[in-house]
């Protein structure tokens, strides 16, 4: 089936995936100290990051526009399927529906459908990846819609970060859960609840321990893992992803296990050493 996948910058992606998927990313943009960053191919964000490290003001994240999306749906492809960043962590979800219903009155022809992914980075990810497999094995449209919701559904997403900063001041978690991250090097583990909202898992002493944590949580919550593919994006600590894979591979068969590196946007959440799981 000839389709396109759009998915905002928050869908964080590699080499193999960028070449693997036809998908075209709509970038959010990034404010720090008044300098905007676009959050696209051209991005430093190894720079960012230190920008950020350096001011002493919070960044500030922008969605982007309805015509962003419009002029990303456009193409030769007779379907189009995008996939955003949870619609309670951002406005982009409503963003990428107004631009459909504005470009289906246009071009009234061509299926677009908007996929809210209750998730975020390798979430978006991952979900772009089962577009992609369930087109190449001839799906329609319909069951696409059906079968990626449910996928959605079931996916569970969990984060270990650095520092929950950033996502206190820009008000996606309460401050009483920030204020526990910084006492005796107390760790959350965070997750991505069924509603699309970030939420406490448990607390543990110290990132490696909290990372051995994240790897029991996998079978205690996961089912039918040889099925599934697992994500791994992290924020500038590669030896840290590539450990945890390794943790991950000898205690369980997943189908695939993918790691790629936060791009502008997730970064700003994760910051340097943050990991994120999908599965």
């Amino acid at each position: 089936m000839n389709i396109k996948i759009v998915a905002d910058s928050s869908c964080d992606l590699n080499d193999k995936l960028e070449n693997e998927l036809n998908i075209e990313t709509v970038p959010l943009t990034i404010e720090i100290d008044g300098v905007r960053y676009k959050d696209d191919k051209n991005l430093d964000v190894k720079k960012m990051l230190d920008d950020m490290e350096k001011s002493p003001n919070t960044p500030k994240t922008s969605c982007p526009s309805p015509k962003d999306f419009m002029n990303s749906y456009g193409g030769d492809e007779d379907s189009v399927f995008a996939v955003t960043l949870s619609s309670a962590l951002s406005g982009t979800y409503n963003s990428a529906v107004l631009a459909k219903d504005i470009f289906k009155e246009k071009i009234g022809n061509k299926f677009v459908h908007v996929f809210d992914s209750l998730s975020a980075s390798i979430g978006e990810t991952l979900v772009s990846l089962k577009i992609s497999q369930m087109a190449k094995e001839s799906y329609d449209n319909s069951e696409i819609v059906e079968k990626v919701t449910n996928y959605i559904n079931e996916m569970k997403t969990f984060f270990v970060l650095e520092s929950l900063e950033n996502l206190i001041k820009a008000g996606r978690i309460g401050t009483i859960k920030g204020k526990i991250a910084s006492v005796l090097s107390i760790k959350p583990i965070m997750e991505g609840n069924k509603d699309g909202e970030i939420s406490k898992v448990e607390t543990v002493r110290g990132t490696k321990k909290a990372l051995r944590r994240l790897v029991d949580i996998i079978g205690e919550q996961g089912e039918k893992l040889e099925e599934k593919i697992l994500g791994i994006a992290h924020c500038d600590c590669p030896q840290r992803a590539e450990k945890l894979r390794t943790q991950i591979e000898k205690k369980y068969n997943f189908k695939d296990i993918i790691v790629v590196e936060t791009a502008g946007l997730s970064s700003v959440y994760a910051n340097r050493g943050g990991i994120i799981i999908s599965f």
